[in-house]
C-alpha cells in the first residue's frame, strides 16, 4: 500500500469514527497532495511516495513553525492544537533520527565532500539532506553542520 493510500484509508476510517482532528489534517494533507499532483502532471510526473513525503513534510514544518510563534505569542491554546495536528502528520513520516545519528552523518558527508569550512556549507547540507530524506528536521540538520564545520 502506497502512503497516499493509507492516508485516504486513515481518513475514510477517521470519518467513520467521527474523529474530527484527523479529518481535519488529513482533509488538508490530502489537498496539498492534489495540488502537488496537478503540478508533477504539468511536469510529465506522477506522485510517488517521496513526493508524498515530502509534502507531508512542508505540512509538518509549517506546524513546527506556528508552534513556536504561538508560544512566544502566548497563545498556548493554538500551539497545543497544532501540536495534536503534528502528531498526526508524524505519523506518516519516517522515524525522526537522534541528533548522535545525525552528527555521524555529518561527519560522513564532510569527510566524503573534502568540506574545509562554512565555505562548503551548502555542499554539505545537499549531501547531508538527500541521505536523511525527511528523518531529520532541516533546521536542526543545518545546526550540526555549522557545528562540526567550526571544528
Amino acid at each position: 500500500m502506497s502512503l497516499k493510500e493509507r492516508i485516504e484509508s486513515d481518513f475514510k476510517k477517521a470519518l467513520s469514527e467521527r474523529d474530527e482532528l484527523r479529518i481535519a489534517i488529513l482533509r488538508l494533507l490530502k489537498a496539498s497532495l492534489k495540488n502537488r499532483e496537478i503540478l508533477l502532471k504539468m511536469k510529465g510526473k506522477t506522485l510517488d511516495d517521496n513526493e508524498v513525503l515530502q509534502v507531508i513534510n512542508q505540512e509538518a514544518k509549517k506546524r513546527r513553525e506556528s508552534i513556536i510563534a504561538f508560544k512566544k505569542g502566548n497563545r498556548l491554546d493554538l500551539a497545543e492544537k497544532e501540536e495534536k495536528e503534528l502528531a498526526v502528520l508524524q505519523e506518516y513520516l519516517p522515524e525522526q533520527l537522534s541528533d548522535d545519528k545525525i552528527k555521524e552523518v555529518v561527519r560522513k558527508k564532510i569527510l566524503e565532500t573534502g568540506a574545509l569550512g562554512q565555505s562548503d556549507f551548502g555542499k554539505v547540507m545537499k549531501s547531508v539532506m538527500k541521505e536523511l530524506k525527511g528523518r531529520a528536521d532541516g533546521s536542526k540538520v543545518s545546526q550540526i553542520v555549522k557545528e562540526e564545520l567550526n571544528k
